[in-house]
């Protein structure tokens, strides 16, 4: 079974995705099911965890409703503002709801670096273990220190390190970033997700053997019991095309085992988010 763990669904508006800049666009208009279910069909791939791509209770909703109507969206990451004083009440609230299986905050955007570690924030953290919710971490390699410091503070909570922590491909930055992920694989209830590499790499001159050191890095730290694939579609698109993509992660672990295979391109992602 090939599950991918991370995806995007938008209805576009310009103001709401400002966030997508000229140079990426060709994703300037909708993305919705019936896009990718077809892509899905020529991938061989059977289900997928679509990911808040904006952050409003609203979201929620839209990514309810998608996922009553396409029985391949297998589980869905919303958003909640973790820093509110009622938020424990709205967890629990979305536990009833059997398809969201964590949350996720663009923490990437917040110019705070240790935005992870403000007593607000992590009041909310600690409530979602009771409700069994995972946390998909988004930041930028320049945050990783306070994720270091984060992770330790939930050893229970189940988390996963979106794109890699995004590294500098393009310019070929590795050594600060490697040290740092490193020492968070080293906590046991982090996973990654292997995703979101082409787009920070040239897009349009990008080749498998750029991603290899970064993938290899992974691989290594985190162990094939804790990487999970994803495709970042339709945001790859920019970059690339999703059968491209898949294929450069399918190349990279060609070599590992069956079983090993299998966990990174779907089991994991099942285990992880309770799918």
């Amino acid at each position: 079974m090939i599950i991918d763990s991370h995806q995007h669904f938008w209805k576009y508006e310009a103001e709401k995705h400002s966030w997508i800049d000229d140079d990426m666009s060709v994703i300037r208009r909708d993305f919705l099911p019936s896009d990718l279910e077809k892509v899905y069909e020529e991938n061989g791939v059977d289900g997928c965890v679509v990911v808040q791509a904006d952050q409003t209770i609203e979201e929620n909703t839209f990514l309810l409703e998608l996922a009553k109507q396409h029985s391949f969206i297998k589980g869905i990451v919303g958003w909640v503002d973790l820093r509110s004083n009622t938020v424990e009440k709205k967890l629990e609230e979305y536990s009833q709801q059997v398809k969201i299986k964590g949350f996720r905050h663009v923490v990437q955007g917040e110019p705070d670096h240790n935005f992870l570690l403000r007593p607000n924030f992590l009041r909310g953290i600690s409530n979602l273990e009771k409700f069994n919710f995972v946390y998909d971490i988004l930041v930028f390699p320049h945050q990783l220190g306070a994720v270091l410091e984060f992770v330790k503070l939930f050893p229970n909570q189940k988390f996963v390190i979106d794109h890699i922590a995004k590294p500098y491909i393009k310019d070929g930055f590795f050594e600060g970033w490697a040290t740092l992920m490193s020492a968070i694989a080293k906590h046991e209830n982090v996973y990654c997700k292997l995703s979101g590499m082409v787009t920070e790499a040239d897009y349009k001159t990008w080749t498998e053997i750029q991603l290899e050191p970064y993938m290899n890095h992974v691989l290594n730290i985190f162990g094939s019991d804790r990487v999970l694939f994803g495709s970042d579609w339709p945001v790859c698109l920019v970059a690339s095309n999703y059968t491209r993509m898949k294929n450069t992660l399918s190349n990279f672990i060609a070599s590992l085992s069956q079983t090993e295979q299998d966990a990174i391109m779907g089991s994991n992602a099942v285990e992880f988010y309770n799918l």
